[in-house]
């Protein structure tokens, strides 16, 4: 394990902001990795977007509603051109830190068996290899290779850099994602290239590695090599109250 890395999903903590707007409640910031820059910081070519908020975490739920809703927009832009989309819930569901993309698969208005015509959405959640045996490219893969959608929309838990950060940045990046790549439990990548279909994913960090919070509050910098990760004692209500933004704004942009 390198002793000075830093571990973290979040493209806010390893690029420059291209762009910034805040509403007072939501701060949105954009992100573009070039090849260039995907070669130097080790991160896949794409456009990310981060809304920043801290609703979740201070459980404000009268403003829930506004995060769905530019989630909601921010997911339209990204998939543009996508009428026939499959949400994929990554994710261990009986381990709270990671079961995000659980519950967000839950709480979807899937609606493919009613329409024959317009937007529609169907899901699927592969759980993790070591319940099924199964990879989970290869279950999405040949659900994708099926049903032919036009794009897969993927919800997973992320890693940040920064504790202030947990359950309180909802990141959209047209990259795809490694499933585990957050905790160095690497699986085959979900992507454009690997899939033949538009992939977007959706997350928020929920975990952090404990050398993160010693470089926070410690100034000790670098990692050891027994390096734990680390998530809140609430993170039960986090994870439920980030799945049910997600999903509203999944079953609005496309259901």
């Amino acid at each position: 394990m390198d002793k000075t890395a830093v571990y973290t999903d979040m493209a806010v903590e390893f690029c420059k902001h291209k762009h910034t707007r805040d509403d007072g409640v939501i701060r949105y910031y954009e992100v573009e990795v070039d090849s260039e820059m995907s070669e130097r910081i080790g991160k896949p070519c794409g456009k990310y977007a981060t809304l920043e908020t801290s609703v979740v975490l201070n459980g404000d739920v009268r403003e829930y509603n506004r995060v769905t809703d530019a989630l909601a927009t921010c997911l339209k832009s990204y998939c543009k051109g996508c009428n026939h989309v499959l949400a994929v819930g990554l994710g261990n569901p009986d381990l709270t830190a990671d079961a995000l993309g659980d519950r967000v698969f839950k709480r979807l208005t899937v609606n493919r068996h009613l329409k024959d015509g317009g937007k529609n959405l169907c899901a699927l959640t592969p759980n993790v290899l070591g319940m099924t045996g199964i990879e989970s490219y290869d279950i999405i893969a040949a659900v994708v290779d099926r049903i032919k959608p036009d794009g897969v929309v993927v919800i997973d838990a992320l890693t940040a850099a920064a504790t202030n950060r947990i359950a309180t940045a909802f990141q959209v990046t047209d990259s795809g994602i490694t499933p585990g790549s957050g905790v160095e439990n690497h699986r085959r990548r979900l992507d454009s290239q690997s899939l033949g279909v538009k992939v977007i994913s959706v997350g928020v960090p929920l975990v952090v590695y404990s050398s993160t919070i010693a470089r926070d509050y410690c100034d000790c910098a670098g990692v050891s090599e027994c390096d734990m990760i680390v998530t809140p004692k609430d993170v039960d209500i986090l994870v439920e109250d980030c799945a049910k933004i997600i999903s509203g704004a999944i079953n609005s942009a496309f259901a």
